[in-house]
């Protein structure tokens, strides 16, 4: 049995600044050179871009593998069924890509004959690009059978780029996927080198080149006749096209191919479509008979709300309704609905609430498929984690969240001993939050849209600390710093006696730490250590 759904499977160099240059924002990064389209929502230059591509070349067997018996997908090729793809135990009894399906059998009886179904490979993509969507904020699909990943942003949440890849292997392998692996800092070059089969990580546009130029066209993806015409020319491989004059080649072959070559190498932006998931989870799950068991038809149902829980974990979305249908070959659906009394994602809870009602479930007839249907998704409420304590000797444990604890602690010392932060409408960061009780009531309290405050760091000084200076550039702890953001300028406070007018910056060591810094602009012009981000 083979699920059928849509659903899824859960920086030239720094110039310092001068005296003068003071009220002019500082040059923040590195490179003069033109920038790439914002194709995924962030503002990283080209550069900085970096793609994971799985390229998936036995996707046809793996969408279409129904059982564990020996299996080969054959595909109609003038008339004729003959063998697409097999699996390792049909290879070892001699079944091969380009055989006649009889030929086939013939040499194993007992081999599974699946027809190419190229929808349910576009379904088993989807379900993987909706699971890659944990490792990146950025997936697309490219051509029938690989996915790109932008992951530069990603590597420090994971731990590196070793660490990385190896999540996204196990993972494909725990889901059953033999995949191709390369990293490049062009989607092309990264698709191009999955194809070649090689086990490739390029961080760096200058190192592209040299390894681009071994690859032969087959991994290009170019038409047939374009890869004969240039073969009978003693054009074997990219580097071969790199060497002939560009005019002559857009006049004979025209300048699509050309473009290509200079996307991959990075001398023109490529641009990507990101896939999105469905907002609703929908997933079928269809089986090659009918089914009475009960016990089976649990079992379905339970993995397809395994996979509705890592659709809305991934969402950090909750549900209060959820829809079963059994469909029958004759006759229409039987319908099971549940409902939660708050938002609900794990598949646990909600499998509780289905063993309570199927064994009230009346089927009219077998069931040949299952679908689940969620609700409209909400916001899930994040909760803490309950606090155990100890009380008196032999006593059972107390749990208690932070909120009871915060009471219980009100109640034993005061109010006046147990305070919260609250935000005060106030440009300078000393004077923007205050202390207050916890049981103070808010409701009188307004503020602006929360998306309207600038971005604070959480962790700010009792009193700015003076920092070392490098040719204009802060220094903090032997290392000179690199502006990211800014300038933001503060200037207020002119109506009593500690008015700023500061240039405040965001700005990374070397180690990734982001601080936040100024620089006076009426005083003597040093610069200062304001706050610490997260």
């Amino acid at each position: 049995m083979k699920s059928r759904a849509c659903r899824p499977p859960a920086m030239p160099r720094d110039v310092a600044p001068t005296a003068g240059a003071v009220q002019q924002p500082l040059p923040l990064a590195e490179p003069a050179a033109p920038r790439a389209p914002r194709v995924s929502g962030s503002s990283a230059t080209r550069a900085e871009r970096l793609w994971f591509c799985i390229r998936l070349p036995n996707l046809p067997l793996e969408a279409s593998r129904t059982s564990n018996a020996p299996t080969a997908v054959v595909e109609d090729q003038h008339g004729l069924h003959r063998i697409l793809l097999a699996d390792p135990e049909a290879q070892a009894a001699g079944v091969m890509p380009g055989q006649a399906a009889n030929a086939a059998l013939a040499l194993l009886p007992v081999l599974q004959l699946e027809e190419r179904s190229p929808p349910r490979e576009r379904q088993a993509l989807e379900e993987l690009a909706s699971w890659a969507e944990r490792f990146s904020s950025f997936v697309s699909i490219t051509g029938n059978d690989a996915l790109l990943l932008e992951i530069a942003g990603s590597l420090r949440l994971f731990g590196g780029l070793r660490e990385l890849r190896q999540n996204i292997a196990s993972g494909l392998e725990g889901l059953g996927f033999r995949a191709m692996l390369a990293i490049a800092p062009t989607p092309l070059a990264a698709t191009w080198l999955a194809r070649s089969r090689q086990r490739a990580c390029i961080r760096h546009t200058d190192n592209l080149a040299p390894v681009l130029r071994k690859l032969p066209l087959a991994c290009l993806d170019w038409p047939m006749a374009l890869r004969e015409a240039l073969g009978g020319m003693g054009v074997m491989n990219v580097g071969d096209c790199l060497r002939l004059p560009r005019e002559g080649f857009t006049r004979r072959f025209g300048a699509e191919h050309l473009l290509q070559l200079d996307r991959a190498l990075g001398c023109l932006p490529d641009p990507q479509t990101s896939w999105r998931a469905p907002e609703r989870f929908c997933a079928d799950y269809e089986m090659t008979e009918e089914q009475t068991d009960r016990e089976l038809l649990l079992n379905i149902c339970y993995e397809l709300l395994s996979s509705h829980e890592r659709f809305l974990l991934a969402r950090q979305l909750g549900t209060q309704h959820i829809c079963f249908s059994f469909f029958h070959l004759k006759g229409a659906a039987t319908e099971l609905r549940l409902g939660c009394a708050c938002a609900e994602r794990t598949a646990k809870r909600w499998f509780e609430l289905l063993g309570i009602r199927f064994e009230q479930l009346r089927l009219r007839a077998p069931v040949i498929a299952v679908r689940l249907r969620s609700g409209l998704a909400q916001p899930l409420q994040a909760e803490s984690e309950s606090l155990v304590f100890q009380g008196k000797p032999g006593s059972p444990l107390r749990r208690f969240s932070i909120t009871q604890l915060a009471e219980r602690l009100i109640a034993r010392i005061g109010d006046q001993s147990v305070q919260a932060a609250t935000m005060v409408a106030e440009h300078r960061p000393h004077y923007a939050w205050r202390s207050q009780s916890l049981l103070a009531d808010g409701s009188n309290q307004t503020f602006d849209e929360p998306a309207r405050y600038p971005q604070r760091p959480l962790w700010m000084l009792p009193e700015p600390a003076p920092l070392p200076v490098d040719s204009g550039y802060p220094v903090h702890q032997g290392c000179r710093l690199q502006l990211v953001d800014g300038p933001e300028r503060l200037e207020t406070g002119w109506w009593d006696e500690d008015g700023i007018s500061r240039d405040y910056y965001t700005a990374l060591n070397p180690d990734g730490m982001r601080l936040w810094v100024f620089r006076n602009r009426t005083r003597t012009p040093d610069w200062y250590l304001h706050g610490y981000f997260g």
